[in-house]
């Protein structure tokens, strides 16, 4: 579904991105892994738009979408969630949720969509007049997810959904993405958790100063000792005898 050839790119003179190549399938949730500096939210950015791509391709469903901008991506299928709380705070859910499709020319399509949201959320429809502010980090989360659901997308981009969230809401945010995969939703997500983002996983993608250096199912990285010494915060690259 998504591909990426040889993508370089970063910020300004700074490269980032050294070849970063891989390939997703439909419907199947991929993490990204890695040190920090490795380039992982970068990749993101790249495939959505929001920084320069020096040279490479990133392909979707086989068209060439390189270099294309975030309203493009959208349309394309494609939305993202960052790392953080990116909800407005003051507004209610349900308005929260109108802004996940502001972009959209037909606006009862929108509201049918919030509608057909919620009864995937019923959290949200229960408080669907409250504030963001007022729900818990893990609901918060739900809503951001919820509001990217909006246009309808094939690809979903989220970053670290499990910052600053207990490992019981963890495990409901992953709880959420799994549903989405099983409904047909392809999910490419960046987590420092590691080892609980690739047990709930199809495939990983281990990225490191920029390159990939391993991609494979999810339980055969967890098997790998390599992994295990980048969980540790060293090099994937086996130590000197």
């Amino acid at each position: 579904m998504l591909e990426l050839h040889k993508v370089y790119g970063g910020y300004g003179k700074i490269t980032i991105l050294n070849g970063v190549s891989f390939a997703i399938p439909r419907a199947s949730i991929t993490t990204v892994i890695g040190p920090n500096g490795a380039g992982k939210s970068t990749v993101f950015k790249a495939i959505f738009g929001l920084l320069n791509i020096q040279s490479g391709k990133v392909l979707l469903d086989g068209r060439d979408v390189t270099g294309a901008r975030p309203a493009q991506m959208i349309a394309q299928g494609v939305t993202y969630v960052p790392q953080g709380r990116n909800v407005i705070p003051q507004l209610s859910v349900w308005h929260n949720l109108e802004l996940g499709g502001v972009t959209a020319p037909d606006q009862a399509r929108v509201r049918a969509r919030i509608e057909e949201v919620m009864d995937q959320f019923p959290m949200l429809r229960q408080r669907r007049n409250q504030k963001a502010i007022e729900l818990s980090g893990g609901q918060q989360k739900q809503l951001e997810i919820a509001r990217a659901l909006i246009l309808e997308p094939k690809l979903i981009l989220i970053d670290e959904p499990s910052i600053g969230l207990s490992p019981n809401l963890v495990q409901e945010v992953f709880a959420t993405l799994r549903r989405l995969r099983d409904r047909g939703v392809t999910v490419l997500m960046v987590e420092q958790n590691a080892k609980a983002a690739l047990a709930m996983s199809d495939y990983g993608l281990v990225l490191e100063l920029g390159q990939t250096r391993m991609h494979d199912r999810a339980a055969a990285l967890l098997a790998d000792p390599r992994v295990g010494h980048l969980f540790l915060g060293g090099s994937i690259e086996e130590p000197a005898r």
